[in-house]
């Protein structure tokens, strides 16, 4: 699971030589020939991955994708950058007043193990729930669960930081989010 961040940094004929971009590629130390710098349109970053986070790759298929899940690229505009990391504050809310659980569950092989588990699964039902499918993990909200949303707070904060940066307040474009799952 993937986010990325695309920002357009193609080079004008008319584009001010202050707002021009330069860029070298190498490998070994050596420019590559076969990347042309005025060939360039977009830099593409991987901001965050995840695995088998089933809940956000639910989030982002229904209320970004139109509930398509077809491993897709997937825009995410910032306005439901901000829409998810308001979602991600309430779960923990959630999930920190929240009673951990014990339950006895069966492996493949139909053995009982132990999980510790937090007792809100009715608070977060449509908002931001466990999502099931073919190597999607488990779908217990769990310890694993809940450092999974704090890890992503941490990480959709720093990003729209980024878009309300100097450089984008100054009017440099700051790029768009694209979510991808491959299974």
């Amino acid at each position: 699971m993937y986010l990325y961040k695309k920002t357009y940094v193609k080079n004008w004929e008319h584009t001010n030589p202050e707002l021009r971009h330069e860029f070298t590629v190498k490998i070994g130390g050596n420019v590559r020939p076969d990347i042309k710098p005025e060939r360039i349109c977009y830099i593409t970053e991987e901001v965050a991955y995840w695995r088998k986070f089933n809940a956000l790759h639910g989030w982002f298929v229904e209320n970004c994708g139109g509930g398509v899940d077809e491993c897709q690229q997937i825009y995410v505009g910032e306005d439901k950058m901000k829409e998810l990391l308001e979602t991600l504050k309430k779960v923990s809310e959630v999930l920190n007043r929240s009673k951990e659980v014990v339950k006895v569950l069966q492996d493949w092989n139909g053995k009982d193990y132990e999980v510790t588990t937090f007792d809100c699964e009715d608070e977060l039902d449509g908002i931001f729930s466990p999502t099931q499918g073919f190597f999607f993990g488990s779908d217990e909200i769990d310890r694993y669960f809940k450092k999974e949303v704090e890890e992503t707070i941490e990480v959709i904060d720093g990003l729209l930081k980024e878009t309300q940066s100097e450089d984008a307040v100054r009017g440099l474009y700051s790029g768009d989010f694209y979510y991808q799952a491959s299974w």
